[in-house]
């Protein structure tokens, strides 16, 4: 049997959603769920049928299976209201043991990676970064081209990046 699915879509997307809006989920669950049953025949076709197969009552029943589980799972999961100055309160803002261990480790490793760059890329690196020197103002102050002095902070940046393991 072949599946028109946009045929069945255009025919049966607006019933599935009332009816899904009816055993009581808000109108985007039910869009959302309309939308899941379709992807749903898309990637698990259903079985070869006989001769008298109802697709209509086959997409309904999928719909019906996805809206009796979303609302088993909504049961389970309990949810508090709290308004949005309440949420500063609420979240730690400081970092996990695990984030500070590796925002050290990644610290170690860019000093040891500026440690390994020849001198004027060094330097060039740190007037950019830490000085906030513009590029004509470095390179005036090294005594070479713009371009140059470009080409210096770009090799600093790459190698940095190939020592560093920041992700």
């Amino acid at each position: 049997m072949g599946w028109d699915i946009q045929n069945l879509f255009r025919s049966h997307a607006w019933g599935i959603a009332n009816s899904l809006h009816r055993r009581g989920l808000n109108n985007e669950t039910a869009a959302d769920l309309t939308q899941d049953t379709f992807v749903r025949v898309l990637t698990t076709p259903p079985p070869a049928a006989s001769g008298n197969f109802n697709p209509k009552a086959y997409l309904y029943k999928i719909s019906r299976n996805l809206g009796t589980n979303y609302q088993k799972r909504e049961a389970l999961i309990t949810t508090v209201a709290i308004d949005d100055a309440s949420v500063p309160e609420i979240a730690d803002q400081k970092p996990s043991p695990e984030d500070i261990v590796h925002s050290r480790q990644c610290l170690l490793q860019t000093y040891n990676a500026l440690a390994e760059l020849p001198e004027r890329t060094r330097q060039a690196f740190e007037m950019h970064r830490l000085g906030e020197r513009t590029i004509a103002e470095i390179g005036e102050e090294l005594g070479i081209s713009t371009s140059r002095a470009w080409a210096l902070i770009r090799d600093a940046y790459k190698h940095i990046l190939s020592r560093v393991d920041a992700f």
